[in-house]
């Protein structure tokens, strides 16, 4: 009983009482009778799936901490603390491999519907459980488990199987492939192909079965010859056959168009050598025997494909003139082909580029594949940071989000009112804080208000409600409309009580903005509390004649060649007194117009300037074209506003930007209420285009909400 319960080492491992590690076989016998007269919800009975999973791996990988968990893989469906069970009899490998399998197939079982039927939510998929392992060995136990459930619906003849074979084909067989795990891959695909295309497979394998023989002969034949002519030559090499399978046949038929009778690598051979050297060499004495095609001859050990996959493939005719594929590579590049950072999943499933954090997070579950050894994190896995992570929603779709996101983060991917009206959160069924951090595979459920938005706690980045810029933004955009709604009220507020004082109540505001120049009631209102707009402004409007509706806008037209002098106002010239209005600041290369005022000169403003579109309303004679002056020492005056998030350091972060635009501050004003700072900044400038410049760059500041011209 002793040894069957087992005593942990020091390091986790289990041992019997004669001091050697329980084993594979020894963990079957302990579960078989815990497994007697129970099965799957596919039918098939626990201790037969557990067989044939092992049945599956162990030509891959001789780990007896592997195959010890594939007899386990059901423990907790048959005991009640099944982790303290296998920990105490199996240690912590065995157990973490065994929980961690259960979890992925737990996702699986809820992601399906959405998986099955929509293939980048089974991109997501694939991504989020990538992320979730640390083991590859996990992995290799979710797909051969997957293959075992289709060999058993295969074998009993069952024709239920679409879903687990679409669901296949859409995560299980692409994840196989870009592991490089190129044995299970292509069972997995003929399966599934079996199952969704039946009578297209049945005629595929019936057109193989018919040749088989006389195929596996003339390829037989050629591997006997390839080997004495290359040992003639002195060149020790590997040559072997190189299998077609059903569901790669039908995609080349389709992709290419071809017929059965015309595919070049229904036959196939593969020699592996040990140098570059020997490679060409081999493709030397290829040709030399046998009359190549020319147009199926690729080099991808000089010119190796975009993802370091190399090897040299040539199409020859053999003696009955039939095509025979040959691919040639050192055991080095085939070891990279199969297990390695080259393996070719990308060009097989017809991407290009991708995500490098990916590929590097897939070389090492390789690596840890192709060297088991007992290891903790893989080389190098410092530098691959986890910069996502993949929850889900509890409908099972997949949500990608950046590291560190929070349930808020969430909330504002699914939806952005969702994120507005969030106020908690369950992860797991567990009410969470909405600033807790969120991990791969967990399940998140939003409690949202029916109304009201967010806090302005959540832009505080000290106390971690939001990690994701994309949220930032969106709550930015509320206070911001939030804003300018009550700046809308407060300007509306302003002008009705302006109106009471004038006695002219009766006034509708959408007359008054009409014949101020502004678009709409809102417009007014929005500009009415701002300093550049001047309530007299409003009794001479309603003084002044109603404009005619169609009357044009103003439009500041270049001045043309050989006009008078006296037609086209330079500014800078002394000839007429210019002033640059102060309500918008005008500067080069901005559209502008000249106003004749009374005593004054002319005023200079930018053409969308609300207060020269109410001026030209009313005296549209006094309205007159300007253009700019060639004066390239002058500057300018300049005005601009920030809304931001007060704190420490805001105002040097904006200064620094001025200096290094080489921008001359000539006036600040700075007020900060609730958290809240609103700057002016008059600077001088000698054109616009520095300006654009400097306002971009403050715009990209920590903390700023806004940034606008006056």
């Amino acid at each position: 009983m002793a040894a069957a319960r087992g005593e942990a080492t020091s390091d986790g491992a289990p041992m019997t009482a004669g001091g050697a590690r329980l084993d594979a076989a020894q963990a079957r016998a302990i579960i078989a009778p815990l497994y007697e007269g129970k099965a799957l919800a596919t039918g098939e009975g626990l201790s037969a799936h557990a067989d044939g999973i092992v049945q599956i791996l162990r030509p891959l990988r001789d780990d007896d901490e592997l195959l010890t968990a594939a007899y386990l893989f059901a423990a907790h469906d048959v005991l009640r603390d099944a982790d303290e069970w296998l920990r105490s009899r199996f240690g912590n490998a065995v157990a973490a491999l065994v929980a961690d399998l259960r979890t992925l197939m737990r996702v699986s079982e809820r992601t399906r519907p959405r998986g099955a039927s929509d293939p980048a939510q089974a991109e997501a998929l694939r991504k989020m459980l990538l992320a979730m392992v640390n083991d590859l060995r996990v992995v290799l136990l979710w797909l051969a488990s997957r293959l075992q459930t289709l060999r058993f619906f295969a074998a009993a003849k069952r024709t239920d199987a679409a879903d687990f074979a679409h669901e296949t084909m859409q995560l299980y067989a692409p994840l196989a492939n870009r592991l490089g795990i190129g044995q299970l891959k292509w069972e997995l695909e003929d399966l599934s192909f079996r199952f969704l295309e039946p009578e297209t497979y049945r005629q595929i394998a019936t057109w193989l079965d018919q040749k088989r023989a006389e195929r596996e002969r003339s390829v037989e034949r050629a591997q006997e010859q390839l080997r004495a002519m290359l040992a003639a030559a002195g060149v020790e090499a590997e040559v072997s056959g190189r299998p077609k399978h059903i569901y790669s046949i039908w995609r080349k038929m389709q992709t290419k168009g071809l017929a059965f009778e015309d595919l070049y690598d229904v036959r196939g051979l593969r020699v592996i050598v040990s140098t570059v050297a020997q490679c060409y060499q081999v493709l030397a004495l290829v040709h030399a025997r046998y009359t190549p095609i020319a147009d199926e001859f690729d080099d991808y050990i000089a010119k190796p494909k975009p993802n370091g996959y190399q090897s040299l493939h040539t199409v020859v005719r053999d003696e009955e003139d039939r095509p025979l594929e040959i691919q040639i590579r050192t055991r080095r590049m085939h070891e990279l082909a199969e297990l390695g950072v080259a393996a070719h999943w990308r060009y097989k499933e017809g991407r290009s580029g991708g995500d490098r954090r990916d590929d590097e997070r897939i070389a090492w579950l390789r690596q840890l594949l192709a060297w088991r050894q007992d290891v903790g994190a893989p080389t190098g896995a410092a530098e691959v940071p986890e910069e996502r992570i993949y929850v889900l929603t509890p409908q099972g779709r997949v949500v990608e989000l950046p590291a560190g996101s929070t349930p808020i983060d969430f909330a504002y991917h699914v939806h952005t009112e969702l994120g507005h009206r969030c106020r908690g959160a369950r992860v797991d069924g567990v009410m969470v804080p909405l600033n807790t951090p969120l991990a791969t595979g967990q399940t998140v459920e939003i409690i949202a208000a029916k109304s009201g938005g967010p806090s302005r706690d959540w832009l505080n980045p000290e106390l971690g409600y939001l990690a994701s810029p994309r949220s930032r933004t969106k709550v930015r955009q509320w206070f911001n409309a939030l804003a300018l709604q009550q700046t809308i009220a407060a300007g509306r507020e302003i002008l009705e009580r302006e109106l009471q004082r004038l006695g002219k109540t009766a006034v509708k505001l959408e007359e008054l903005a009409r014949r101020l120049g502004f678009a709409s009631v809102e417009d007014l209102c929005a500009a009415v509390p701002k300093e550049d707009f001047n309530l007299r402004s409003i009794e001479q409007a309603l003084t002044a004649p109603l404009p005619p509706p169609a009357a044009a806008p103003i439009v500041a037209r270049p001045r043309e060649r050989g006009a008078p002098r006296g037609h086209v106002l330079v500014v800078g010239v002394d000839s007429l007194l210019t002033t640059l209005a102060r309500c918008c600041r005008p500067v080069p290369p901005d559209e502008i117009v000249g106003f004749v005022t009374r005593g004054k000169g002319v005023s200079i403003h930018r053409v969308g300037c609300a207060n020269v579109q109410a001026l030209a309303a009313r005296h549209p004679e006094r309205v007159i074209e300007v253009t700019w002056g060639s004066e390239r020492d002058a500057v300018y005056p300049a005005e601009f506003f920030v809304l931001a998030q007060d704190r420490q350091g805001l105002l040097r972060d904006i200064s620094e930007v001025l200096a290094r635009e080489k921008l001359n501050v000539i006036g600040v004003n700075t007020a900060s209420q609730r958290g809240e700072a609103r700057m002016s900044f008059t600077v001088e400038v000698t054109d616009g285009a520095a300006l654009r410049r400097a306002l971009a760059q403050v715009a990209e500041i920590s903390g700023v909400v806004s940034v606008r011209r006056r």
